[in-house]
């Protein structure tokens, strides 16, 4: 459990990446909640990732 809470921020941060190249890839764009949302995961998973890792030692 402590392995997939430590790595929760990457996975978060993977997550908006996929869905940018999704979007990318079928050419939406333009569609602002869906680049909106990506950007949130993102920036929540670098900090989930940040604070997590100070927290979470093994």
């Amino acid at each position: 459990m402590k392995s997939l809470l430590k790595n929760l921020g990457v996975i978060l941060v993977i997550i908006g990446a996929i869905l940018l190249i999704v979007c990318f890839a079928t050419g939406s764009v333009n569609n602002n909640v869906t680049l909106g949302c990506s950007l949130l995961l993102v920036i929540i998973g670098l900090i989930a990732h940040i604070v997590l890792n100070k927290r979470i030692t093994d």
